[in-house]
């Protein structure tokens, strides 16, 4: 793996996180207006599509796709995605985009911590201090006992949950199944998933309000795509911490676009998350290049 490579994989992981934030912008002007299950069923719609063309590319990668070796997790994932994103979206017309970012940032803080008893792995004293660093940035978000305490509030600490668990699940299922089957059944999974729940939820759309949904999709496959090319580039270890860009990117698009405020407690907040987060990244990257 050539520098080259890795500087064109983290340069599309950030561009990657650009089209993820806005397309939570477009996820909350859509589930302003309509029910967030219809928004989200119509987007794996889109998505089962791509994953489905993805793997008629080549012969006989169909037939693989079908066979993984963890069905029933592959299933499970796929299912607790569409629920994370359910919540998640709705917490963005509760909330705004700003607060509901910050708290649901501190997925890979969950994810680390589930991924001792979970995954068996072990870290030090000083990740676990960080993770509680990271849960005190939350609470900070949060304030809770102060009389301003929101229960939707809760909405993006559940989504985050939620996705951390399907993060670990993801890690556990990569030891029999390899990135494509995962992302396939993510997909596949999803959009069933999605289907039943949204079905009942039918409305009419406006011809223009069609117009944002196809953007919204079409956002989703591309930076689904974007970050399955990042990968393919550079080191997991080297774009993860990217990703946190994506809070900076919602802000951006909630406070230009939607009017919303970053309270001082939300950014002393987020920056604790974010900051215990990336040494969190920093530490395993380390773990890992001295055994």
């Amino acid at each position: 793996m050539t520098p080259q490579n890795q500087k064109l994989g983290v340069a599309i992981m950030a561009l990657t996180t650009l089209v993820f934030a806005s397309q939570d912008g477009f996820s909350r002007h859509l589930a302003g207006t309509y029910n967030v299950f219809l928004v989200v069923m119509i987007r794996y719609w889109f998505f089962a599509a791509f994953v489905i063309l993805l793997a008629l590319r080549r012969p006989g990668e169909m037939q693989r796709m079908l066979r993984p070796r963890y069905p029933v997790l592959q299933i499970l994932r796929g299912v607790l995605l569409v629920l994370e994103i359910d919540i998640t979206i709705q917490s963005f017309v509760f909330l705004g985009l700003v607060d509901a970012q910050a708290i649901f940032i501190s997925y890979p803080l969950m994810i680390a911590a589930l991924s001792v008893p979970v995954l068996g792995e072990r870290f030090g004293w000083r990740r676990w201090a960080a993770i509680g660093v990271g849960f005190l940035g939350v609470l900070i978000i949060l304030r809770p006992g102060f009389g301003v305490f929101s229960p939707y509030a809760l909405m993006p600490l559940a989504g985050a949950f939620a996705f951390a668990i399907y993060g670990v699940m993801t890690r556990y299922v990569a030891r029999g199944d390899d990135a494509a089957v995962s992302f396939f059944w993510t997909g596949i999974a999803g959009a069933v998933t999605a289907t039943l729940i949204g079905i009942w939820h039918w409305q009419p759309m406006t011809g223009s309000d069609w117009i944002w949904m196809t953007v919204l999709s079409l956002l989703g496959i591309l930076g689904h795509g974007m970050m399955i090319r990042a990968y393919e580039l550079a080191e997991a270890s080297s774009l993860q911490p990217i990703a946190y860009l994506q809070l900076v990117f919602s802000a951006a698009v909630g406070m230009i676009v939607f009017g919303d405020v970053l309270h001082l407690n939300v950014a002393v907040g987020a920056a604790l998350t974010s900051g215990a987060g990336l040494f969190t990244i920093w530490r395993a990257r380390m773990q890992m290049k001295h055994g």
